[in-house]
């Protein structure tokens, strides 16, 4: 494994795994901040500003669940869902709220890290809670949405619309190749790498995502269209 360097925060209540995972990250570079609260996780995610949070579904009081949502006003770290109970109505709901990815219980803590490797090589947004106006020419533009995938940035009709990283990385994976279906497996060895292992529905989770954000929907296909069997290729805009 490469060293990296970061900030990370482990939001989990149970102190053993908690350090085990916070071990392994500081292994791999990064500076480790653990709570297992997880109204205390979002009041330290405002001071120490993590790339990454490695979080417990099943905290007591505030949930992974609700923690996330906070997170996701102010944060784009890269968050990685913990979960004792492998049935899917758990994961979407985590990924509902802006999760990037998940893993349960139990769990190699090298894949954990083989995972948060792969995905921190991509960069962040730089979300603040706000984007500004179009300040130069976007990229790639498909109707009234431009791409600015340098700046990471997206607009449609002029108004800045706030993706998350991974969110993102889907959007310009797919506008990358206009004319192109792409695969689920192939849209998770481009996002989350090809050492991600899991469920390829999660792709779906994050296309619903995307589409919500950008005022689009399975049926109309303006931006992001579903090729039934294949996976999904860019709309015109139309």
């Amino acid at each position: 494994m490469e060293t990296m360097s970061g900030r990370a925060m482990v939001v989990e209540d149970e102190a053993a795994l908690a350090s085990l995972v916070a071990s392994y990250l500081e292994r791999d570079g990064f500076e480790v901040t653990v709570t297992g609260d997880g109204a205390d996780a979002v009041a330290l995610a405002r001071k120490v500003d993590p790339d990454v949070v490695v979080l417990d579904l099943g905290l007591p009081g505030l949930d992974g669940v609700e923690v996330c949502r906070r997170l996701r006003t102010f944060s784009d770290a890269y968050v990685v869902m913990l979960t004792a109970r492998a049935d899917e109505v758990d994961t979407l709901v985590g990924l509902s709220v802006g999760a990037d990815d998940y893993i349960t219980k139990p769990f190699s803590p090298r894949e954990l890290s083989a995972r948060i490797q792969a995905r921190m090589r991509r960069p962040r947004t730089g979300f603040t809670g706000e984007q500004t106006p179009v300040t130069r020419a976007p990229d790639r533009v498909f109707g009234d949405l431009s791409i600015d995938v340098l700046g990471r940035e997206v607009w449609v009709s002029g108004e800045p619309v706030h993706l998350t990283r991974t969110e993102f990385d889907l959007l310009a994976a797919l506008s990358s190749a206009p004319g192109t279906v792409f695969s689920r497996a192939r849209l998770i060895d481009t996002v989350w790498g090809p050492e991600w292992i899991g469920d390829d529905h999660l792709v779906d989770v994050h296309i619903g995502h995307v589409r919500r954000k950008l005022g689009d929907d399975a049926a109309q296909g303006r931006y992001v269209r579903t090729v039934r069997g294949v996976g999904y290729r860019m709309g015109t805009g139309r």
